[in-house]
């Protein structure tokens, strides 16, 4: 959050050729299976396998706040969701996964939810945002980490995680929520961050995804988890210790990681994705292919739908 204000050059759609060049000493992944990957911008995510999809922090419509343009960041910037727009992107949802509830993880999430019927997994927080939105409790699975859920075949697994640090070794918009606000929420400022998650996700035989919302986490929390894919935040500040290495470590080196939440958020996903420039992904794929060099490296697109290796399927 709060990262900076010009607009960074395009990013490339996949792994620079150096790491394309260690692409034959990548881990293989344990399970096939026919799964596909769609990166949403920011941490988001779609994922389909056999007609049935799950999202991540799916923030569609976008919109500006004044991060990136150099007009200053703007707290009472109103919310907004675009319903064409997030059909058009996100189809019919079973699953929606909230790492957190800040604007550019939540913002699309309560429309999402009253629209299509999914259920919704994340904190008391995101429970309790949603309900003032007018989503049905009923609909909303709150959780708190180490829970592993089974929804007939797709597995996901709760990981307690936190949220990215800032040059002070504090994070943006810290609160929690312990019962809905007394009324909706208007702005992005009413949007307190109520704890982070991580999920690990499964969806029949395919690859174990874990999916990260902000740029740092819980070593104990991820030990064991041994995913085939693994979508990391990118940071911003260099202000938790030895971020890559610990994670990667922990992780047990994923055999393809994806840097996630290295974009600026808000421009469309109809262009091509732009550097957060106060983000240094050359520096975090550098790190990357120094701890695990038999990783496989994946810069997402926007355009690109992947398979189950994050092997590029085809563009939109």
């Amino acid at each position: 959050m709060l990262r900076g204000a010009a607009i960074g050059a395009a990013a490339p759609l996949l792994s620079t050729p150096a790491a394309a060049a260690a692409e034959t000493a990548t881990r293989p992944s344990r399970k096939t299976g026919s799964v596909s990957f769609r990166w949403l911008g920011t941490s988001g995510w779609r994922i389909d396998a056999a007609g049935r999809t799950v999202l991540f922090d799916p923030y569609i419509t976008r919109f500006g706040t004044g991060l990136f343009d150099g007009g200053g960041f703007k707290p009472g910037t109103r919310l907004r969701s675009d319903p064409d727009l997030v059909r058009k992107h996100v189809g019919r949802p079973e699953i929606v996964l909230v790492s957190h509830s800040h604007w550019d993880h939540i913002a699309d999430v309560p429309h999402i939810a009253k629209s299509t019927g999914a259920r919704v997994v994340g904190t008391e927080t995101t429970f309790h945002l949603l309900v003032a939105f007018g989503v049905d409790p009923a609909q909303i699975s709150v959780v708190k980490g180490g829970e592993v859920l089974d929804f007939n075949g797709i597995t996901v697994q709760v990981v307690s995680s936190l949220h990215s640090r800032n040059e002070r070794r504090s994070y943006f918009a810290p609160g929690t929520l312990n019962a809905p606000p007394a009324t909706p929420p208007r702005t992005i400022s009413d949007l307190p961050e109520g704890d982070t998650l991580a999920f690990q996700v499964t969806a029949g035989d395919g690859p174990a995804a874990f999916l990260m919302g902000a740029s740092d986490f819980s070593e104990q929390a991820v030990q064991g988890l041994s995913p085939d894919l693994a979508m990391i935040a990118v940071p911003s500040t260099t202000a938790t210790f030895r971020y890559v290495p610990r994670l990667l470590h922990a992780l047990d080196r994923p055999g393809v990681v994806v840097p996630v939440h290295w974009d600026n958020f808000e421009r469309p996903l109809s262009e091509p994705p732009r550097r957060d420039p106060d983000v240094d992904l050359d520096g975090f794929v550098a790190q990357v292919r120094q701890e695990s060099p038999a990783s496989r490296i994946v810069v997402p697109d926007y355009r690109t739908t992947y398979g189950t290796d994050m092997r590029a399927a085809r563009a939109r």
